[in-house]
């Protein structure tokens, strides 16, 4: 039979779970449970290929799954696909672009937030009018940091969110983040840096991969 195991350290916060997630598997991952709670990082770290993005795919409900997922107590079967994924957010290690420019993926109600968001991550408001091929690999992760903000989720499933960023930039992602918690937002980590991990992350939860039982 095969396995992921999953073993954790530290404790939640708060009792009441944001985001709960019970035996949660596919033919390709899992199963996994966990919970995460308003205000806190958890940060789930292991092998390549292990099933870390997997996890947070099928979180999402971008890939197929069984087993149950809750936000708040509310079960993701209560909900459609798109509300479900305005409020748990997904953003990937190379996150997709569909339009031209960064700007162009905002709306006009998210202007204020973008803007303030942009000069924290070290980001320009002209990079919102600079043709997305055009900005270096370190300045697209940034951007998609800022749209998956922007969308004002209840949780954010972040797949190595700095892996492309230098030193500096590394810790004004970090910065947002920690904010972001302190004003209850829930946050799923994956990242390889024990660094980061140690830094940013209240508690710790090893995907160790599949194997023979």
């Amino acid at each position: 039979m095969l396995n992921d195991e999953i073993v954790g350290s530290g404790r939640d916060r708060s009792p009441h779970a944001a985001l709960s997630v019970s035996d949660l598997g596919s033919a390709h991952a899992g199963p996994f449970s966990l919970s995460v709670a308003a205000g806190e990082c958890l940060v789930i770290r292991g092998p390549s290929g292990a099933g870390k993005s997997l996890l947070l795919r099928m979180i999402c409900d971008l890939d197929e799954s069984s087993g149950a997922v809750a936000l708040h107590g509310t079960n993701r079967e209560q909900m459609s696909g798109p509300e479900w994924r305005r409020q748990v957010v997904y953003q990937a290690a190379e996150p997709a672009w569909w339009e031209a420019t960064a700007g162009q993926h905002f709306r006009a109600d998210q202007r204020n937030a973008v803007l303030a968001l942009l000069p924290q991550l070290g980001l320009q408001e002209t990079h919102l009018n600079t043709d997305i091929t055009r900005l270096s690999t370190g300045e697209r992760q940034r951007m998609a940091l800022v749209r998956s903000l922007a969308m004002r989720p209840r949780v954010l499933l972040l797949d190595e969110p700095t892996a492309s960023l230098d030193g500096d930039s590394v810790l004004s992602v970090e910065a947002v983040l920690r904010e972001q918690l302190r004003s209850g937002l829930a946050i799923v980590l994956v990242t390889h840096s024990a660094e980061q991990a140690s830094r940013i992350g209240d508690r710790q939860m090893l995907v160790a991969g599949r194997k023979e039982a």
